[in-house]
């Protein structure tokens, strides 16, 4: 597992115009309790090993254990629609033990909440979860990115938001 724990920060002009914007409420934000709950059945039950979900946009982009070269994209209602969950066969890692366990991965998804709705100015833009490697991705508001271990993740929490 990767341990390193990595901070880029993005375009200058973006951190410096950060006080002069706002979160706008996106359809995830609106809903967000049952997209996690959808990403935590993707990731334990369907076969995701990686997920990034795209906050302000409102976009879902899952790795399967099945085909981890490609990537699918989901947008905006489809991910809410009844029987989207049901899409997808239930499936394993092929193999592979994941490195966040379940409830670590839940306890990821209730800090990626309080991070995209605590505050209107510094707030999280998207968030990713890799359960086999334990890397959590985070970008934010303020163009600043993190990658970083699940143990440091919640080892650090204090000092995100």
């Amino acid at each position: 597992m990767p341990t390193r724990w990595m901070q880029i920060k993005g375009d200058p002009s973006i951190r410096a115009q950060l006080f002069d914007q706002t979160r706008a409420e996106s359809v995830f934000d609106a809903a967000i309790a049952q997209i996690h709950d959808t990403v935590l059945a993707l990731l334990t039950r369907k076969g995701v090993f990686h997920t990034k979900i795209h906050y302000s946009s409102s976009q879902l982009t899952l790795w399967f254990a099945s085909d981890p070269f490609t990537y699918e994209k989901f947008v905006r209602e489809e991910v809410l629609e009844p029987g989207f969950l049901d899409r997808f066969p239930d499936a394993d890692y092929a193999g592979r033990e994941a490195l966040i366990d379940e409830g670590q991965t839940g306890r990821v998804l209730a800090e990626f909440r309080r991070l995209r709705l605590t505050d209107e100015t510094l707030y999280l833009r998207n968030g990713a979860i890799n359960r086999i490697n334990g890397m959590i991705n985070m970008s934010f508001s303020c163009d600043g990115t993190q990658y970083i271990d699940h143990r440091s993740f919640f080892a650090q929490l204090d000092k995100f938001g």
